[in-house]
């Protein structure tokens, strides 16, 4: 495996009894960067995403997880990476800080209280580290999720759906996340069905359909595929998201947008 490569897959193959779920799967991972596996539900990306963690062996084929067999060096794959599922595992009774301060402590770290507070401050969440997590928004749930899942500063990091169920804000506050991850060198495997968040946060793009990756490449390489965008002068419309941002995320009552949707009701 290059040295560059973060993640190295060939021909996995994943059956459960008589369903072919991967067919022969290959990719790579470039360290320090965002790879995103678009396809729609049961396309098998979970699966890929269990076998990468060592949660689940592969019928044939390989996989390499920061130059660890994920069959022969499970114990080394674990030590490098860590994996946030599509629903957020936070302890709702404690508070944010504590939670942060449990999975430290839980992974024998030294000033599991500097290392809550330092996190809570880098994912925006140190005003609300003292309040219960049962009082946070479904984007700040995710969120601490996400700083949880990088206690020990993890070099691979899986988010399988990270978005699953979230807002329109939820959905930015999490892109950001996953992108501010990339640029501190962190290397981020994202499995979607969202085509836009694909399209907003990844590097490189692979499409499972059929138990295998159909193409991939970047976002550029991608459109290539099709024929030769046609030039129209159209009128460009506000999507629903930023009418919906625009209003909602307004901080001031007296902001233009928000005042004029205000005296139109």
């Amino acid at each position: 495996m290059e040295e560059n490569v973060a993640i190295h897959v060939r021909g996995l193959w994943k059956s459960y009894q008589d369903l072919e779920v991967l067919k022969g799967v290959d990719f790579d991972v470039a360290r320090g960067s965002i790879f995103a596996l678009l396809g729609s539900n049961g396309a098998g990306k979970t699966t890929i995403v269990r076998i990468l963690s060592t949660l689940l062996k592969p019928d044939a084929g390989t996989a390499r997880v920061s130059g660890h067999d994920v069959v022969s060096q499970p114990a080394q794959v674990r030590e490098s990476i860590s994996l946030t599922g599509q629903f957020a595992a936070v302890d709702e009774i404690l508070t944010g800080r504590e939670n942060l301060i449990m999975i430290a402590e839980l992974r024998h770290l030294k000033g599991a209280g500097k290392l809550a507070d330092d996190l809570l401050e880098r994912f925006g969440l140190a005003d609300a580290g003292g309040r219960r997590v049962a009082t946070y928004s479904g984007g700040m749930r995710r969120r601490l999720d996400i700083a949880m899942s990088l206690i020990g500063d993890p070099p691979v990091i899986f988010l399988d759906e990270p978005t699953t169920g979230l807002d329109p804000e939820g959905r930015l506050e999490v892109w950001k996340v996953v992108q501010n991850l990339a640029d501190s060198g962190t290397t981020v495997l994202l499995t979607t069905q969202y085509l836009d968040e694909a399209e907003k946060l990844a590097d490189r793009i692979a499409i499972l359909n059929g138990g295998t990756i159909i193409v991939s490449g970047t976002l550029a390489e991608l459109r290539k595929l099709l024929p030769p965008a046609k030039v129209e002068y159209v009128e460009l419309q506000p999507s629903l998201e930023e009418i919906f941002l625009a209003i909602v995320g307004s901080k001031d009552p007296n902001d233009s947008v928000g005042s004029d949707m205000r005296e139109q009701r």
